[in-house]
């Protein structure tokens, strides 16, 4: 027959043992959850940047571009707003050479009807009935025929101002949205170089301070004496090594990568455009065998990227806002060609 016997219940001392044990428990996994987070690793923290880094000056590019063109637009509707006050201008001569011939013409014995709804009427609407113009000979005819051709030539440029302004006002749109993502990803680069101690960031900065050594000796060992508007170029470039990285900045002390490039060549007489993208396209392609100093080179597959090459595997380069202006070897970012000015 099977046993109904009633379990043994826990003595006090037991119990006593278990919930200590479980309160050890349970305070050793609190101290765990609110332990504080292993410190980043130097090495994956610097990546991240790096990588950072890349967007915003992918963003600062594009930020460039859109500068390029709101400048070319504001050129432009400029030129077309003067364009529409001199129309203005001679249009009122116009009409007032009209209204001359409407007095003379008033004082020899009476106004001609079409010449006095023209001047007191809505010329637009009048001008377009074919039949008042028959009505008119001579120099009445020629002089509204002015008129009318001036007032259409008005219209189109007013039409055209309002598309370029209509345009301007979406560059500038544009414009704020491309710094604010470049300002972004750099808030969010420093915010990771912010979460190193300050041990990791001196052992950080004397890497790359000895890098940078070491690719400036490399260069002043294989320098190869560049000449023409090429080698001027990179000799003015290289009065700017230790210089400010600052996204959308054109020199004299700060600059961007494409704006340092930009600024060399016009130190050498030469004008080149102000975007990476467009600068691509201001010589001739070449590969990387037949680079030469102070040739363009480009990085990236977006080719967001461009520096001068500094002979010996070498570029010398507006690197990003921890390195600022530098040499740095070929092989650390992916070239895709080179281009003579």
């Amino acid at each position: 027959m099977a046993s109904h016997r009633r379990p043994k219940q826990p003595n006090r001392a037991r119990v006593t043992v278990l919930t200590a044990t479980a309160a050890a428990a349970v305070a050793l996994s609190a101290h765990s959850a609110s332990a504080a987070p292993a410190q980043p690793n130097k090495d994956e923290v610097k990546a991240k940047v790096d990588a950072l880094y890349e967007e915003a000056e992918q963003a600062t590019e594009k930020f460039n571009g859109a500068k390029e063109r709101q400048e070319k637009l504001e050129k432009e509707v400029g030129r077309i707003q003067d364009q529409v006050a001199r129309g203005q201008e001679e249009l009122n001569q116009l009409r007032a050479t009209l209204g001359s011939m409407a007095s003379a013409q008033y004082r020899n014995g009476g106004l001609d009807q079409s010449v006095a709804l023209f001047l007191s009427g809505d010329p637009d609407t009048y001008l377009d009935k074919a039949s008042t113009l028959q009505q008119l000979t001579g120099r009445q005819l020629d002089a509204v025929q002015k008129i009318q051709a001036k007032q259409r030539s008005l219209a189109q440029q007013r039409q055209e101002a309002a598309g370029k302004l209509a345009d301007l006002d979406a560059t500038r749109k544009e414009l704020g949205a491309k710094k604010k993502a470049s300002q972004d990803k750099l808030a969010e680069a420093q915010a990771l170089l912010n979460t190193l101690t300050a041990q990791q960031r001196a052992q950080l900065k004397d890497e790359e301070a000895r890098a940078s050594r070491a690719d400036s000796d490399r260069a002043d060992l294989g320098s190869v004496k560049a000449s023409g508007r090429a080698g001027a170029a990179l000799a003015a470039a290289k009065t700017k090594l230790g210089s400010a990285y600052v996204s959308g900045a054109t020199g004299p002390s700060a600059f961007d990568c494409s704006g340092l490039t930009q600024w060399a060549y016009k130190q050498a007489g030469v004008s080149i455009t102000r975007t990476t993208w467009t600068q691509a396209n201001d010589g001739t392609r070449i590969g990387r065998s037949a680079l030469q100093p102070g040739d363009l080179v480009f990085f990236y597959s977006d080719l967001h990227h461009v520096g001068l090459y500094a002979g010996n595997g070498m570029v010398l380069h507006a690197s990003n806002p921890r390195g600022g202006v530098k040499y740095e070897s070929i092989n650390n970012m992916p070239f895709q060609f080179g281009v003579r000015i």
